[in-house]
């Protein structure tokens, strides 16, 4: 009885190892040359002047608008997809038996990262 207690509770605290290790959050990082352009994320974020980070869901999906005087503007389409470390920590949660944990992490979006990170956009300028 001791040890499935033991196991049970051993299954439990790996639950969600991705989310614990990598959060569910990422810093996004946005660079424009020339440099001092101002960006836009399509979820309300902004920043005056490039390079710029921003900490946004690793699930996010968006859109990068990135605009300097005398340029002509550039969008950048952000996604995600897993990520090396997500999914080996997916499928530890799998291998142990952490069934709720593997769920954890997927509907969080912890084993996923941001493509691309960073952003680098080369702006046309008259």
């Amino acid at each position: 009885m001791v040890g499935r207690i033991f196991a049970l509770c051993a299954a439990f605290s790996l639950a969600g190892c991705a989310t614990i290790t990598r959060g569910t959050k990422d810093v996004l990082v946005v660079n424009s040359t020339p440099g001092g352009a101002q960006v836009k994320l399509s979820d309300g974020q902004s920043c005056d002047n490039t390079p710029c980070s921003f900490k946004v869901p690793r699930k996010s999906e968006l859109n990068v608008l990135v605009t300097k005087d005398r340029c002509k503007p550039q969008q950048i389409r952000v996604t995600n997809r897993i990520a090396g470390g997500g999914g080996a920590a997916m499928a530890g949660n799998v291998l142990v038996g952490g069934i709720i944990g593997a769920g954890v992490d997927a509907s969080s979006g912890a084993m996923l990262e941001l493509v691309p990170n960073p952003v680098n956009v080369q702006l046309e300028c008259r």
